[in-house]
């Protein structure tokens, strides 16, 4: 059946929405270009990207709402319904899955009581499946408003969700602190992050992606291992800066982080097989 015409903003909302999309088109020479931080914008103000907020940009970008759509629903960073304040999101690509990924994912839908892309009846948590985190090397990753909380189990993840829910301090494994999904849309549309630090917590990869380009530059040792033998320590001459070194800002670990030393899915291996082709 065909649809009643979207409600409008009221009139402080578009007032406000209108000179922040003013600013967003002046980055850009063709207005189209636009669309992306447009549909972070207004996701920023309802949570999600509503049929107010697609009418909104067809409107501001004199496109049709059919184009807005098109986009809005190829894009997974856009959300078609209320969310919550914080999106959880947890990797069941191909390692984070056997990792333990796919247990955390079950874990959490069971103490949640929600599935797939649903919100907690308080309004505080979604839980969705992501695809990839492009964090393999901190699998099982789990995300929350887009920022990394490495090397989860089923408990963690579960410590997790909970203070969240209980309004309690969460810090990410890496990144900026974290804030609501509202704040982060808004973030994301290209403004500022005007939180006291927030800019210089930001940090780049971890040790554990570096790896590869340090033995490009030769940085490491000859016989340098990746990871660890399945039998212990390294052996002499095998030490590598991955292994011993003084943590830096990026590598700190989270209040959420879980116990470095075993993987959920192996714990009598923590480190995995190191092969020839790993030295």
């Amino acid at each position: 059946m065909p649809q009643l015409p979207a409600t409008p903003y009221p009139a402080e909302v578009r007032a406000r929405l209108d000179a922040d999309a003013k600013e967003v088109l002046a980055r850009y020479p063709g207005s189209r270009s636009a669309l992306l931080p447009l549909l972070h914008l207004v996701q920023s103000e309802e949570g999600y990207v509503s049929r107010t907020g697609i009418a909104f940009c067809a409107e501001t970008l004199d496109l049709t709402t059919a184009e807005v759509t098109a986009v809005s629903t190829f894009y997974s960073m856009y959300r078609r319904r209320p969310s919550g304040d914080y999106q959880v999101g947890v990797c069941t690509n191909t390692l984070c899955a056997v990792m333990g990924g796919d247990a955390i994912f079950d874990t959490l839908k069971e103490h949640l009581g929600v599935g797939n892309n649903e919100t907690t009846e308080d309004g505080k948590v979604t839980l969705e499946h992501i695809e990839c985190n492009a964090a393999c090397d901190f699998a099982p990753v789990v995300m929350v408003n887009w920022e990394f909380f490495d090397n989860q189990t089923p408990e963690s993840a579960t410590q997790l969700v909970d203070d969240l829910i209980a309004g309690r301090t969460v810090e990410p494994t890496r990144g900026a602190p974290l804030c609501s999904y509202k704040d982060t849309a808004r973030i994301l549309a290209g403004f500022p992050d005007e939180r006291p630090g927030a800019v210089e917590a930001t940090g780049g990869a971890g040790p554990a992606s570096l790896i590869g380009l340090k033995l490009a530059k030769g940085e490491a040792l000859p016989k340098a291992r990746v990871v660890s033998p399945r039998a212990g320590q390294p052996q002499d001459g095998q030490a590598h800066d991955a292994q011993v070194h003084d943590p830096s800002p990026t590598e700190r670990l989270s209040s959420h982080d879980a116990p470095q030393q075993t993987s959920a899915s192996d714990p009598e291996h923590p480190a995995g097989p190191a092969a020839e082709e790993g030295e």
